[in-house]
């Protein structure tokens, strides 16, 4: 099965096939910067880092651009709000941006381009324009004629006619209502960091000319992949696709990806959006305070355990879900390590790609009748390396439908029980074996290193077990001992209320045949 991509143009899935061999290029909407970003906003980088991740393992070069939207309406207005220049307020937010983003593990962003810092891209896309007939300018405005663009709805499903029965004119210089803006004069009372020099006069450009300037800037008039939300498809990346193409006469994007939106108590989150409930969810779901809150990876893997076309439904309900799953995980890694007295992420490190080195992976089919034997050449010949082959193939199909990264998580969690049951199986907890645990310690080192094509398990859990004195770790082993000792004896109702009260404290005791061992949330 070769890779391939649900293109939103054509409403179906199609081979992935970039326009030059071996290399593509991404480009994917990034913040306009000027309030704090919330969940919805680390979506798109999350997928698209684990795309890239992904292409690179197959073989592929990859070039991956995100924008920086640093000049727009909202932000004058809300520097304006807090008492600071655009600049200054574009600059604290990009920050904390960036700031998540690092959190969030998402460490592929080639280029991060600013509006601000490619406005002669950008009159030079307008004029090129303009000399076409296509954009047309009245008092200092710049506009796109839409009627101009026989294209125009391609991507949307949305045709001129519809337009005019949903839009309001909005100037009445335009020559049509669906008509868009490409440059915008200045305002006299708008700051001067905002209004930049341009054959119309003093202005600023429109939204949608930006990411057409910044993309054909840094991968050319055409490239392989463009991504987004959902709600960036009209009018955002309709237009997007409109000015490129008239301005050069090629296709802009191949394959244009949506990712589904962010939902709160099953409505979305959208601008438009006032009430004080959806305000508040905002709020709560600010990437700073989600951080403050909860562990990056934790993060990471509630995105990516959603099909990337799919909503992502946000709850604390649907964290603590998530929070399980990933503890499966983390309690079999901690689980080897005691066992082996080595670490699984030392191991997965140290053995690189879970494909062989001579795997050619730009073709890698893992239907082809070989691909079991390679994948069975990169472990040791055991009976626990052949039952994980089967999950190391089944990882590989996912991601090769559509980057299916639900899928493959799935197929994470069937590879982590294949492990816990060998382990069950050896008595490796009680019976003293080399070489299963040896097995052990090398399938528990691919399962991780299979997980880091999409960005998971890049570093061991931070532990919140113990300080640095070890005094926390002392106190719990007192209350360990003291629960043991009730148990000899048989005071199960004792025990157990000191592990219920442990658990409010989010601290959890587990039993095992070698001891009892804690973790705190």
């Amino acid at each position: 099965m070769s890779l391939t991509i649900y293109n939103t143009v054509t409403r179906k899935k199609e081979p992935f096939e970039p326009i030059t061999p071996g290399k593509v290029g991404i480009y994917l909407c990034g913040p306009t910067v000027y309030k704090p970003s919330h969940i919805g906003h680390a979506v798109g980088p999350v997928i698209f880092d684990a795309i890239k991740r992904y292409l690179i393992y197959k073989g592929y070069e990859v070039t991956w651009v995100v924008n920086i939207t640093d000049v727009d309406d909202k932000l004058i207005i809300e520097a304006a709000n807090q008492g600071v220049t655009t600049m200054q307020l574009a600059e604290r937010v990009t920050g904390d941006y960036l700031k998540a983003m690092k959190t969030l593990h998402v460490d592929g962003v080639d280029l991060m381009p600013k509006a601000s810092e490619h406005i002669g891209d950008i009159i030079d896309i307008i004029k090129r324009l303009e000399v076409k007939d296509i954009a047309y300018a009245v008092d200092g405005d710049v506009y796109f004629d839409v009627t101009k663009d026989d294209d125009y709805g391609k991507l949307s499903n949305r045709n001129l006619e519809d337009q005019e029965g949903q839009r309001v004119l909005q100037s009445g210089e335009k020559r049509n209502p669906g008509d868009f803006a490409l440059w915008k004069a200045a305002k006299p009372d708008e700051p001067d960091e905002v209004k930049f020099d341009s054959p119309w006069g003093q202005g600023r450009p429109g939204w949608h000319i930006e990411c057409s300037a910044m993309a054909m800037r840094y991968l050319g008039d055409t490239f392989d992949i463009h991504g987004g939300g959902l709600d960036l498809i009209f009018p955002h990346h309709e237009n997007e696709i409109a000015q490129s193409e008239c301005c050069t006469g090629k296709t802009f994007a191949k394959y244009w990806m949506h990712h589904g939106l962010t939902r709160f108590n099953t409505k979305k989150v959208a601008k438009s959006d006032t009430s004080p409930e959806m305000q508040a969810a905002l709020v709560k779901m600010t990437l700073h305070n989600l951080l403050d809150t909860y562990p990056g990876e934790l993060i990471r893997y509630f995105i990516l355990s959603t099909q990337y076309r799919r909503p992502i439904e946000y709850s604390d309900a649907e964290i603590a879900g998530r929070r399980k799953g990933l503890d499966t995980f983390y309690r079999l890694f901690e689980r080897v390590e005691r066992i082996t007295g080595n670490s699984p992420y030392d191991k997965a490190t140290e053995i690189g790609d879970p494909i062989s080195e001579n795997e050619p992976r730009a073709e890698y089919n893992p239907d082809s009748s070989g691909a079991r034997a390679d994948l069975q050449s990169s472990f040791t010949a055991t009976t626990l390396s052949d039952s994980c082959d089967e999950y190391l193939t089944s990882f590989i199909r996912a991601m090769n439908d559509d980057f299916n990264t639900a899928g493959a998580i799935a197929a994470l969690f069937d590879f982590a029980g294949t492990v816990n049951s060998f382990i069950e199986k050896e008595k490796l907890e009680t019976i003293d074996s080399d070489a299963a645990k040896a097995d052990a310690l090398l399938a528990a080192a691919k399962l991780i290193s299979v997980s880091r094509l999409i960005g998971i398990f890049i570093e061991p859990q931070v532990k919140k077990s113990a300080g640095d004195d070890g005094v926390a770790d002392q106190a719990m082993q007192v209350l360990i001992k003291i629960r043991q000792h009730l148990r000899k004896k048989k005071d199960f109702e004792t025990s157990d209320m000191i592990r219920d009260l442990l658990i409010e404290q989010k601290i959890t005791l587990e039993d095992r045949p070698d001891g009892t061992i804690w973790r705190a949330e």
